[in-house]
């Protein structure tokens, strides 16, 4: 059974609340009595299935994910977590090898800590993987503007404008992110590899996959009236703004 979530008390406003995924109880009673030392809350869970669950139902702000653990390795739950949305994800690993690091930023792990750990620098590394995530949350906007498109961010939402009427336009998760990712920057050409990282964080997915997803986009759009973006790029990738 998950730990149940420590309550504020007297601390003002509200606790960062952080997902300890760890299938070695020492390990787990550790990191939750350091984290709650320092103001946080923790639920514990020892399987990567459990995590996923508690995930959706507590959406915690941050998850300390081992990397071998049963039902679901750390991997798994990481890349689902990805395709779930932006959650920041700190790994345990005891191998201390780098594959395993290349693995994880591939996939979108904001950081790693190697068994055996200090678990006051896993607190510190929490807390700052923390204020990085608020700090961009607080940076970022909500709605992304681009001629003829408004982006929803927050209720994934795309609208567009056309002949003065406005549209919504049905995508996929995949096809949101894509479209999203080339909006904050639409003269920016983005390379298949980083959209790849950005927008597809499944461990098989092929730089040629972001080519079908971008095409099923484009003709969505041209359902709508929208003709000629995504704007390819040859040899280099793709751009929300025309090729001129």
């Amino acid at each position: 059974m998950p730990t149940t979530p420590v309550a504020a008390g007297d601390n003002p406003g509200i606790q960062a609340l952080v997902l300890i995924a760890e299938d070695e109880p020492e390990i787990a009673a550790i990191l939750e009595a350091y984290l709650r030392r320092s103001g946080l809350r923790t639920v514990h869970i020892a399987d990567g299935r459990r995590a996923l669950e508690l995930h959706l139902q507590l959406k915690p702000d941050l998850v300390l994910l081992d990397v071998q653990m049963p039902q679901a390795d750390g991997w798994q739950v990481l890349a689902e977590i990805r395709h779930r949305g932006d959650t920041p994800v700190i790994m345990l690993t005891a191998m201390d090898q780098d594959i395993d690091k290349l693995t994880g930023l591939r996939i979108g792990a904001d950081d790693y800590v190697v068994k055996p750990f200090n678990a006051a620098e896993v607190v510190a590394r929490v807390q700052a993987v923390l204020r990085r995530s608020r700090s961009r949350s607080s940076a970022e906007p909500r709605v992304l503007r681009a001629e003829p498109l408004e982006i929803d961010l927050e209720h994934h939402e795309v609208f567009v404008k056309v002949a003065g009427q406005r549209h919504r336009l049905v995508l996929t998760l995949t096809e949101f992110k894509l479209l999203a990712q080339l909006a904050k920057a639409p003269r920016r050409v983005f390379s298949r590899a980083e959209l790849l990282v950005n927008c597809l964080p499944e461990g098989d997915a092929l730089e040629r996959t972001v080519d079908s997803h971008i095409s099923k986009l484009r003709r969505k759009l041209e359902e709508l009236g929208v003709e000629g973006i995504p704007t390819g790029i040859r040899g280099v990738g793709y751009k929300l703004g025309s090729a001129e």
